[in-house]
Order: C-alpha cells, then sequence, then structure tokens
C-alpha cells in the first residue's frame, strides 16, 4: 500500500446512472475497470450508522464489478484503488482506513492506534441518483478527470 502514484495513471470517471432503458433498472453502485491491469478497489462511505470503508474488490482487466447492492444510502462514496500489474494507485485528499486483506471497518479516526492503515480516497458524487457506475481508466495525464 505504500506505492507511489505513478504519471502514466490517472482516473477517469464517467459516471453512469442506471442502464439502458431495455435493461431493468438496477440500483447499484458498480466499478469498471477498463484499463488493461487488474486492479483492488476499496471504498468509503457514510450511512446511517457513520463511516464505513469496505474492501478489497479485486477486478480484472475490462471488467466491471457491482461493489454495494441496492439503493445507494449516500450522495457520496470515496474510492482507492490499486493497479496490481503495473504498480500506482488512484488516491484522493480523504483518509480513511484501510487494511491489507479484506475488510470492513466502521470508523475514519484513529486508523494506525486501531491496527489499520491510512489511505486517500478520491470523491465521487452521484447526485443522488440510486444507481452509479464508476470507471478507471488508463490516461498519460495528471489530475483525475472529472464528469
Amino acid at each position: 500500500m505504500n506505492r507511489i502514484w505513478t504519471s502514466t495513471l490517472s482516473l477517469g470517471l464517467i459516471a453512469g446512472g442506471l442502464l439502458a432503458a431495455t435493461t431493468p433498472a438496477l440500483a447499484d453502485l458498480r466499478m469498471c475497470n477498463t484499463t488493461g491491469s487488474r486492479v483492488g478497489v476499496a471504498i468509503g462511505y457514510r450511512d446511517a450508522q457513520g463511516w464505513t470503508t469496505e474492501g478489497w474488490w479485486n477486478i480484472a482487466p475490462r471488467a466491471c464489478e457491482t461493489l454495494l447492492r441496492g439503493t445507494l444510502a449516500a450522495r457520496f462514496y470515496y474510492v482507492h484503488a490499486v493497479d496490481y500489474d503495473r504498480g500506482g494507485e488512484w488516491t484522493g485528499k480523504s483518509v480513511m482506513c484501510t487494511r491489507n486483506k479484506e475488510f470492513t471497518i466502521r470508523g475514519i479516526e484513529d486508523c494506525l492506534a486501531r491496527g489499520y492503515e491510512r489511505a486517500g480516497f478520491f470523491e465521487v458524487d452521484t447526485g443522488e441518483q440510486k444507481s452509479w457506475t464508476i470507471q478507471l481508466t488508463d490516461t498519460t495525464g495528471g489530475a483525475p478527470a472529472r464528469p
């Protein structure tokens, strides 16, 4: 987890509300990995019980995974992703707790004192939609793209 962001990666956020009109509406938070690498994804969100971080979803190259099933409980979600094949991370300014193996952690305070690691997460604004898709992309630029 102590890898440094490589300049050849940046985040492309392409937000999608519901699927095509001919497909039954699914209310989920999904992540699509459009890169040629395997990635690990952790998410953070605030619900009625407070802050939670969860991980890791391992997403194959050019594949999608459902991270949360059902109607979204929050407007803002936070994502931290790691490129397993080429190194580097998709990070942000919001610091939350993680660990190296599968986890669900309640609270974002005192990560180190509670035996967890700290990681930067980038914010995703779903606009209060019931369903949302986030896409990780390879680009040769710097700052994350915004929808």
